[in-house]
């Protein structure tokens, strides 16, 4: 009889192996952590020095060994230390595109012992003032255009704003980041400075859609925590095929990749970097495991595809919506997508028709979920590979390190299957909100976030996000959460896109409506997408309006619909 996923996850776990746990102190709370982890990012990028003439980055076509990229991000780190005086804690602000000089920015910042703040590149001249004040940040880094976003703002209280890649002449008190960065000469070895597993290493900014982003304070613990983590994600994955099918291949693959041994894995990063799935996730497994980074200019299905096949890609990460775009691609059927072994995908919901499609256009291939958020550095649980084709509504059990519970309005637990506020605790919670105390009270309470998603968890551990706490429409005295609609709505053959949202109602307080685009080609009709509704749903749940849009929908920076301006677009054409 096959071993059950509790049992796999012991043996993984079990004292001796790669994968055993430990229990520190953080904070004042005993908390689990993976015992053979990293334990700061100078630890990391030591490690990757290692891998040595293999390429780490390919940005169009520039290629960064890791060799020289730990002398960049050496010589980074003395130039903070030596010639700008930064001291552990102080902070430095990146605002650029994926530039192969924001990894550089980011590890040599870290090894310096500062804080890294890593700003969205989408964001506004005001928004980005905002961010940089608010962090403190003394040294800033950015490309051209975020420079010219800031120039109207003089008051950042920056020490130096370092400028990459420009091609217009600079203007006080900016500086080329290439030139500083040659005048420290040739260097190998990071500053001596002394970095703990609980020492402050970023802060990240919230992606909300509304009023002012929180910054998350991370450790260089929540962030390390996370190269044990993905590794775990993807042996288990391995592990239970095996103990399925019988197929060994996708444990072995994991093997070689963990030892070093076969050939080089590339990862395709289509994602920002300012943001914890493109940084934690998919840059630091890069930089731990030796793989290449193959960074996108901009998101574009077509392009991706080209450098699939050009530089042999073996993982996918991103978005759902970026998955189904690829699949959609007229040149998809046209591309060599042999290499690819593994697809993953979080930081919005993904509805189950999505892994269909993949099991359909990329058979014998692993598809990946998970769930996460800022305040949880990127992965807290992950559904993999033959899990996921089992349980495809689910984002997996947490990962061993992390605990769950799942609770009412009041604080307490519900009874299992039902649906709650999901709160969580592991290593890689963050301290909480950078100079944000109330806040920060509001949401961690006694070592567990509060994440703001209601959630249900089945025998097995698997949790399944039903929706956002305030994503919800209450009808009637109904909940009914939007995340299951659109799951529906997804299933429709003509639909790629939609968005299901409450409409103010006189007598029911809110009925249900929703903006849908179609495929290209594709045709559909009001009636027919409400009665596709209601053959699945119960009619309390059926949108009494579908609106059809024309263009994508609105998305932030962290593939999420921006439901608030969607809604009142919607309305105000109703």
């Amino acid at each position: 009889m096959p071993k059950s996923v509790a049992e796999v996850r012991a043996e993984l776990t079990a004292p001796g192996q790669l994968f055993e746990m430990d229990t520190v102190e953080v904070q004042g709370r005993p908390v689990r952590v993976w015992k053979h982890s990293p334990a700061t990012l100078r630890d990391v990028l030591e490690l990757s020095s290692f891998h040595g003439d293999k390429i780490l980055v390919v940005y169009e076509d520039e290629r960064l060994t890791f060799t020289e990229h730990h002398r960049a991000a050496c010589g980074f780190a003395r130039l903070l230390t030596e010639r700008y005086g930064i001291t552990k804690g102080d902070r430095v602000a990146i605002a650029m595109r994926n530039f192969p000089e924001w990894m550089v920015a980011f590890w040599g910042a870290a090894v310096a012992g500062a804080i890294v703040v890593p700003l969205n590149a989408w964001w506004t001249g005001p928004e980005l003032s905002y961010g940089i004040t608010d962090s403190g940040s003394r040294i800033l880094v950015v490309d051209e255009e975020r420079a010219e976003r800031l120039r109207p703002y003089s008051d950042l209280g920056c020490d130096a704003v370092l400028v990459v890649r420009a091609a217009h002449p600079l203007q006080a008190p900016e500086e080329s980041f290439e030139s500083a960065l040659a005048s420290m000469g040739e260097v190998t070895t990071p500053p001596e400075v002394t970095l703990e597993p609980d020492d402050d290493a970023t802060i990240f900014y919230t992606s909300g859609t509304t009023g002012f982003p929180k910054g998350a304070l991370g450790t260089h613990r929540n962030i390390c925590q996370n190269v044990m983590s993905l590794a775990f994600s993807f042996t288990f994955a391995g592990e239970r095929r095996k103990e399925l099918t019988g197929d060994a291949s996708d444990a072995s693959a994991v093997d070689d990749a963990l030892s070093g041994a076969g050939d080089q894995m590339a990862t395709m990063l289509s994602v920002p970097l300012f943001h914890v799935t493109g940084c934690h996730a998919v840059m630091l497994s890069s930089v731990a495991f030796g793989n290449k980074l193959v960074i996108m200019h901009k998101w574009d299905p077509d392009r991706a595809l080209e450098l699939i096949e050009r530089e042999r890609i073996v993982t996918l990460s991103g978005v759902p919506s970026m998955i189904w775009q690829l699949l959609e691609s007229p040149n998809f059927a046209t591309t060599d997508i042999s290499s690819v072994r593994s697809i993953g995908y979080g930081g919005a919901p993904a509805p189950p028709e999505l892994v269909r499609r993949i099991e359909e256009m990329f058979p014998g291939r692993t598809p990946t979920n998970g769930w996460g958020m800022t305040e949880t550095s990127s992965a807290a649980s992950a559904n993999s590979g033959i899990d996921y084709f089992r349980k495809p509504d689910s984002v997996g059990p947490m990962l061993p390190i992390c605990d769950c519970r799942v609770v009412d309005e009041d604080g307490h637990d519900v009874a299992p299957g039902e649906p709650g506020e999901l709160l969580v605790a592991g290593p890689n919670v963050v301290k909480g909100y950078w100079n944000k105390p109330e806040a920060t009270s509001e949401t961690f309470v006694d070592g567990w976030v509060h994440t703001g998603d209601i959630a249900k968890v089945d025998e097995e551990g698997f949790v399944f996000i039903v929706d956002r706490a305030k994503d919800m429409v209450i009808r009637g005295g109904e909940n009914v959460y939007c995340a299951e609609v659109e799951g529906v709505l997804f299933e429709h053959p003509a639909v790629t896109d939609c968005a299901v949202f409450g409409r103010p109602h006189d007598v029911l307080g809110e009925e249900v409506v929703a903006v849908v685009l179609l495929r290209p080609g594709a045709d559909a009709t009001v009636e027919e997408l409400q009665q596709h509704c209601r053959d699945h749903l119960a009619s309390f749940k059926v949108p009494v309006a579908v609106w059809f849009w024309d263009t994508e929908l609105p998305r932030n920076a962290a593939g999420k619909i921006v439901k608030r301006d969607l809604r009142d677009e919607a309305l105000a054409r109703s």
